[in-house]
């Protein structure tokens, strides 16, 4: 293992125990336990059971980008290689989309790159609804998404990082084309694989019933954050907080492995701006982020060891 990967694996695994101990000086692990073992269990549940709705909605929903290429996986293999991947990106970050895309290359026959391709398809289609959710906020709460947006922007720096990165990639996507290696000519095949699983969003027949899946799988992520909020007594969120705290929530996952840390001090730093103590938001995004966590321990782990159960004869 080089060591660019070995600082993949270890530099958001030290951030992560280093934010988990500067999130427990702010609420003490006996304030913290005492939290949990207050909290109403009933309404975490419904939460759980609003994010289980996704995660089956997003396995689902992944069959209208896969038809137009002409493959029909199993229902519960395409739920399986959702979980796993969700299991994946606790333990090393965006690992879960390259796994989820070689679970199905190897129980279902999809090749890889055109897997991978739809993948990147319907993190487009949710990027698009992350994007919604922040208009819809930005309405509610504008100074504070503002001054979100505006820190530490520089202009100038953003612009010549996006004109030098497009400027390497056609020149990469030149090397690509042209070239007569042996390499070049893999990597063409990949991205010709990749372009097309894309593109599959285009030319799926479905496009109602994607569009009202995507809808609702983030509909149900917004009701798991607000479900688990009652589970805490005397805990008010207000709309807008509501909305906040997920987006925040949302970007700390995407940082750290899984949001390990980050998460409870991102959505008390959210709620903090609605007048909730930091001792209350920490606990929380604790127990938000300790549920969600487990669930995908039990269900992901679950799946690791169901898919070649499920798939004895390959």
């Amino acid at each position: 293992m080089t060591i660019k990967k070995i600082l993949k694996v270890t530099i958001p695994l030290i951030l992560g125990f280093f934010l988990v101990w500067y999130s427990l000086t702010i609420v003490s692990p006996s304030k913290l336990a005492s939290y949990f073992k207050n909290a109403n269990y009933w309404w975490i549940s419904l939460g759980l059971f609003s994010g289980i709705l996704s995660h089956l909605c997003r396995a689902y929903r992944w069959k209208f980008l896969l038809q137009p290429l002409g493959y029909h996986p199993k229902f519960l293999n395409s739920v399986f290689a959702v979980l796993v991947a969700y299991l994946m990106n606790l333990f090393l970050p965006r690992a879960g989309e390259v796994t989820r895309a070689a679970v199905m290359s190897n129980y279902e026959d999809i090749p890889f790159e055109k897997g991978f391709g739809t993948i990147v398809a319907e993190r487009l289609a949710d990027l698009c609804m992350l994007m919604m959710i922040v208009i819809i906020a930005l309405f509610v709460q504008f100074d504070f998404i503002w001054n979100l947006v505006t820190k530490d922007f520089k202009p100038a720096k953003t612009i010549g990082i996006l004109v030098i990165g497009i400027l390497f990639f056609f020149i990469f996507i030149r090397f690509i084309k042209k070239g007569k290696s042996k390499f070049a000519k893999k990597l063409n095949t990949f991205f010709s694989g990749l372009k097309e699983g894309v593109t599959s969003i285009f030319r799926m027949k479905n496009k109602g019933a994607f569009l009202f899946h995507t809808v609702f799988i983030w509909l149900m992520y917004v009701a798991m954050f607000w479900a688990i909020i009652p589970a805490i007594d005397g805990l008010e969120v207000p709309f807008g907080g509501i909305l906040i705290g997920f987006i925040a929530g949302g970007f700390s996952i995407a940082a750290t492995n899984g949001g390990v840390g980050l998460y409870p001090i991102a959505v008390a730093s959210a709620l903090s701006l609605f007048g909730i103590d930091k001792v209350t938001g920490n606990a929380f995004g604790w127990i938000m982020w300790t549920s969600q966590t487990a669930m995908i321990i039990v269900f992901g782990g679950l799946s690791f060891l169901l898919l070649p159960i499920y798939n004895k004869n390959k």
